[in-house]
C-alpha cells in the first residue's frame, strides 16, 4: 500500500538521477586532461521526471504492468562546453565542482523528501 505513494516514488527517483549525475561529474573530472574528451552531464531532474510522468503507464517487458517513474536517460554531450582547451578537451574543473555541489544538494533534497513523507506517514499511524 505504501510502496506505490507518488512522493516516495518521486523522492526515489530524484536520489537515483542525482547518484547518475554524480557519476557524470565524477568521469568528467577523471577525463580532464584527455585529449577531445566532452564533458557529459544529464538533462535537469524536473524534465525527465515531467516527460516520465506524462508518457503515463509503461511496461518494461512482456506481462509487466505498471507504471515506472524512474529515471532513464543516458548522459550526453553538453550542448554548450564552453571554452575548450588545445587539446580540445571540454572539461572545465571549476564547473564541476559547482555541479558536484548542486548534485549533493539535489540528493539531500531527495533525502529530506523522504524523510519527511515517512513522518506524516508515522503520524497518522499514530507512532510519531
Amino acid at each position: 500500500m505504501f510502496e506505490k505513494l507518488e512522493t516516495l516514488q518521486m523522492a526515489s527517483a530524484m536520489a537515483v538521477h542525482a547518484s547518475a549525475r554524480q557519476n557524470a561529474v565524477a568521469q568528467n573530472i577523471a577525463n580532464a586532461d584527455t585529449p577531445g574528451y566532452m564533458a557529459r552531464d544529464l538533462p535537469a531532474f524536473s524534465e525527465l521526471y515531467q516527460s516520465e510522468a506524462a508518457s503515463g503507464m509503461r511496461s518494461t517487458r512482456a506481462g509487466h504492468i505498471g507504471a515506472d517513474h524512474s529515471v532513464t536517460v543516458g548522459l550526453a554531450d553538453r550542448a554548450n562546453p564552453g571554452v575548450m582547451s588545445p587539446n580540445g578537451n571540454a572539461v572545465s574543473l571549476e564547473d564541476e565542482m559547482v555541479k558536484a555541489i548542486d548534485v549533493k544538494r539535489q540528493h539531500d533534497q531527495a533525502l529530506a523528501i523522504y524523510r519527511s513523507t515517512m513522518t506524516v506517514l508515522r503520524a497518522s499511524l499514530g507512532r510519531a
